[in-house]
């Protein structure tokens, strides 16, 4: 009787004296920096005009950009560009030889890989836009005033970041881009376009599928990219922003961190916000595509 009442209790003690579980691996901390093409390509449906980023009054405000978020120790930087792109083109960055460019990538996600010895990589993935059937579709059927209202806006306020790039700066641009809130309503577009279709012919859902495809492809590449304990920089175009942070917050292993509890702080940014909050609810497909 008394083995039986020894086994039984080692039994119940058996599950504390096994070996402790390993500790979950750290995360994956991710910074989505939704921005604007520097270049002024011209790819968008509506772009900012951008002064010479490469003057030495916007140089100062990039370097002080990246200074800000090297902040956040980043192990990888990804941007914008096909990974063949950046892998040819950012050790000609490292050694001088690559010629002087305005571009995002190279001005923001290039000087901030050297500055802090994060390894860089292009994380870009082609897709459909398929806008046309969408304007095509609406004219044919009375619904071109949600289009017309919907650029209408997006004018507006792609003026007034023009205007806030020459007043305030680069800084103070990239913290708008960057509030949630304003990338919540620049995602809105891309839901209004679902008012344009009827029954089996639907564009505005098409054009929606294509949208949310190319990023979640975007988003796979980063996922596949990153290693526990990873610190990694994204710099994106900013329509981009909404389901970037959207896939990283819901992947498990991954955490989101604030782009604007990094970039730098501007004197009279929030006020030119909040005198831009009318607009800001519109949503946009500025900045968007391309580039």
């Amino acid at each position: 009787m008394n083995r039986l009442v020894i086994t039984l209790a080692w039994l119940a003690a058996a599950p504390a004296l096994a070996a402790p579980q390993t500790a979950a691996p750290p995360p994956v901390e991710v910074m989505i920096v939704g921005g604007f093409h520097m270049s002024n390509p011209g790819h968008d449906l509506h772009d900012m005009q951008v002064p010479d980023v490469l003057t030495p009054k916007y140089q100062a405000q990039i370097a002080a950009i990246d200074h800000a978020l090297a902040r956040f120790k980043p192990t990888l930087v990804a941007a914008e560009w096909d990974a063949p792109v950046v892998a040819e083109r950012y050790p000609k960055f490292l050694d001088g030889s690559l010629p002087p460019s305005r571009n995002e990538v190279v001005q923001l996600g290039f000087r901030l890989a050297k500055e802090t010895g994060a390894a860089m990589h292009g994380v870009d993935a082609d897709g459909d836009f398929p806008y046309e059937p969408v304007q095509d579709y609406a004219k044919a059927h009375g619904r071109q005033a949600i289009l017309d209202a919907s650029n209408a806006d997006i004018q507006t306020q792609v003026e007034a970041q023009t205007r806030l790039v020459n007043t305030q700066g680069i800084s103070a641009v990239l913290r708008q881009l960057n509030d949630p809130q304003q990338l919540k309503g620049d995602n809105a577009f891309y839901r209004d376009t679902l008012k344009i279709g009827a029954g089996k012919d639907q564009p505005g859902a098409d054009l929606l599928t294509a949208w949310y495809r190319r990023n979640f492809l975007i988003c796979a590449n980063l996922v596949q990219l990153a290693r526990p304990g990873d610190r990694m920089v994204v710099f994106y175009g900013s329509g981009h922003a909404f389901l970037l942070r959207q896939c990283v917050a819901e992947t498990p292993g991954f955490q989101l961190v604030e782009a604007n509890d990094y970039l730098p702080l501007t004197g009279r940014s929030k006020r030119i916000t909040l005198a831009l909050a009318p607009v800001l609810g519109a949503g946009r497909i500025a900045h968007a595509w391309g580039g």
